[in-house]
């Protein structure tokens, strides 16, 4: 199974952490790299870019793709989601 689910207001950084916290382990080690997060049945790829909202505001969207069996990535996905919309507002 795969979900694509974009937040604003986070960085790379605490999705790692947040992710990691959650079960995964971070490929490389550092939260700070571009590795992906590995879960006992899952898998979390992650990127972001910087999104414009209104004529002078930009926030970073980070866009996490997670992979992997279905049962493990409901629960996985809406503890995730949890996280990141209190710490993003």
């Amino acid at each position: 199974m795969r979900v694509e689910k974009s937040f604003r207001g986070i960085s790379e950084r605490l999705a790692r952490r947040y992710l990691s916290n959650l079960g995964g382990d971070i490929e490389g080690g550092d939260p700070e790299g571009d590795g992906d997060v590995v879960g006992e049945e899952w898998r979390a790829s992650i990127s972001s870019e910087k999104v414009s909202i209104g004529p002078s505001v930009e926030l970073t969207e980070v866009t996490v793709v997670f992979e992997g069996d279905e049962d493990a990535l409901d629960t996985l996905v809406e503890k995730f989601s949890q996280k990141a919309m209190r710490a993003g507002g």
